[in-house]
């Protein structure tokens, strides 16, 4: 799938990492241009998760209307394919209504879908799915990467061993097309005269963002993460494979079922990934030649950018 050029063109793009300041940002930025905020972000998809994912408090979505939050259960899962259609329908109903559309967020495979497209594959084979991580479950760790090597060796040398969720859906293309993904899927960059002008990344300093981070999971915890998580435990459902894995929800459920010694060790757990996370979050922005670099700390960015300033 893939959303046309010309309405790319019509919208904003605010990436970043974690606790770069992009939710304050995002809204300040929705004001000025009489616009409205779709979450480029794939934690906040999910209802009952709001502290430890960030996600734009009440008081905040009733500044400017945010869309693409709050979709489905945390025992639910969601594809990427789903979030670029959904985003596209909005899109459309957005600019119907005379706005701009504005994506703040995180998730850089949510930015680098919309800008240049995704394959649009058969639809999720849950049953070979769970077939599939029950299977590695009881295999050595590299075993995903092994299984896809054997069918589709220009996707496996492109992925990670880890990254079982990406190994899984390469291996499930194969499985149902009977072809690899390699051979289905080509991404398009747009030429640079086409690309929307308005993307951008938060390129926060180091030592300003990793100070902003750890301040940030102290104001989380205080304001309830880990009762947050007792309740998703406590729920009929049990969490998803990609809920459970969340970030800080991880790392407080290891501790809650005994894996994690104590509550001091797992702040500093939750605060050193989220530190790792914010980095390979800069990575992705980085390589997307599509995105320019907005240093920070910085003052009146919302103001810069309306007034027609564009980093080099």
């Amino acid at each position: 799938m893939k959303i046309p050029v010309e309405t790319l063109q019509q919208c904003w793009f605010i990436c970043g990492p974690t606790a770069s300041g992009k939710t304050s940002l995002g809204i300040e930025l929705a004001r000025q241009l009489d616009g409205e905020i779709l979450s480029l972000d794939s934690m906040a998809i999910y209802r009952q998760m709001d502290i430890g994912t960030a996600k734009p408090s009440a008081e905040e979505q009733a500044q400017v209307p945010h869309h693409l939050i709050d979709l489905i259960e945390p025992h639910e899962e969601f594809s990427t394919a789903e979030y670029v259609k959904l985003a596209a329908d909005t899109v459309d109903d957005i600019l119907g209504r005379g706005k701009t559309p504005l994506f703040v967020g995180g998730t850089g495979l949510y930015l680098r879908s919309l800008l240049r497209g995704i394959f649009d594959g058969p639809p999720a084979d849950w049953e070979y799915r769970h077939a599939l991580e029950a299977e590695a479950a009881t295999q050595d760790a590299n075993w995903l990467h092994e299984q896809l090597t054997k069918v589709d060796p220009p996707t496996a040398a492109r992925l990670h061993p880890n990254d079982s969720r990406r190994l899984i859906r390469a291996l499930e293309i194969h499985h149902l097309t009977g072809e690899p993904a390699s051979a289905q899927h080509a991404e398009e960059i747009l030429p640079p005269e086409l690309r929307p002008r308005n993307v951008f990344w938060l390129a926060a300093e180091r030592e300003w963002l990793y100070d902003r981070i750890n301040r940030r999971v102290d104001v989380m915890l205080e304001a309830g993460w880990l009762d947050e998580v007792d309740r998703l435990l406590q729920a009929n459902e049990p969490l998803s494979r990609t809920a459970s894995q969340a970030l800080g929800y991880r790392e407080l459920i290891d501790w809650r079922e005994g894996r994690i010694e104590t509550f001091e060790e797992t702040k500093e757990l939750i605060c050193r990934r989220t530190r790792q996370f914010a980095k390979r979050q800069m990575t992705w922005c980085r390589n997307l030649v599509e995105c320019r670099a907005l240093p920070l700390p910085q003052e009146n960015l919302a103001e810069q950018l309306m007034s027609g300033w564009r980093p080099d």
